[in-house]
């Protein structure tokens, strides 16, 4: 597989040029709690794929990354858009430089996963430190979204084996309820498919892309939602 941390720290244009050919996912967490006039955060936003669409009717938005070059991609999208009610900031999920009690919702896309992986032997307390840090920071009342990878190139739910328990103790340990969404990539040719598939996902499923000509690459994302 890409090196991930590589890609976000030198190739967020690219990045940000794969997950737009995904499906606005506004609705989705709408769904569970309209955003309208909240205080938002979003924790690992990446090139800005739930800041972008949340800012236009939350009250406020923060995005924290680990990466500064993503957040200039959010940033940029932000401004070009008109939005005033954002900030960003560098930061880590265990840590999260925000006060008590300052958020309606905290939303996370396909980013606490790399905390939550049980290859990590320190696993099981970085998702109590994330799990702390939200409790902390969410007022009472409040929400948290977060999506996480199911698989990729699938059509029904395949999550990565070294997720499962991550993914297990989001329900069990933490109270997270649960369900799944696709979130397909619609590209614009089986040329593109095949170089964005292989500069992130890696050349197995890249590969597949190119042998049947897809322009349509299915994906699965788990969504796990929580009321204070």
């Amino acid at each position: 597989m890409p090196d991930h941390n590589e890609i976000y720290l030198n190739e967020a244009e690219r990045y940000h040029e794969l997950i737009a050919k995904q499906p606005n996912l506004r609705p989705a967490i709408e769904a569970i709690r309209p955003v309208i006039g909240l205080d938002v955060v979003d924790l690992g936003a990446g090139s800005g794929r739930l800041t972008a669409v949340l800012a236009e009717e939350a009250g406020s938005v923060i995005a924290l990354d680990a990466q500064e070059a993503m957040l200039q991609v959010t940033a940029e999208r932000l401004r070009h858009a008109g939005h005033t009610n954002w900030r960003t900031s560098v930061a880590d999920h265990r840590s999260l430089p925000l006060e008590n009690q300052s958020a309606d919702l905290i939303v996370s896309g396909w980013s606490i996963c790399y905390l939550g992986s049980d290859e990590l032997p320190e696993w099981e307390q970085n998702i109590r430190q994330v799990m702390g840090e939200i409790k902390r920071v969410l007022r009472p009342g409040g929400t948290v979204i977060l999506f996480e990878t199911m698989g990729t190139g699938f059509e029904t739910p395949n999550p990565p084996a070294f997720l499962k328990r991550y993914y297990a103790a989001l329900e069990k340990d933490y109270g997270f309820s649960h369900r799944w969404m696709r979130t397909d990539y619609m590209f614009d040719s089986p040329e593109q498919a095949e170089q964005l598939t292989r500069f992130f996902f890696g050349d197995e499923l890249a590969d597949r892309a190119a042998e049947q000509g897809l322009v349509h690459l299915p994906e699965c994302a788990g969504i796990w939602w929580l009321q204070t």
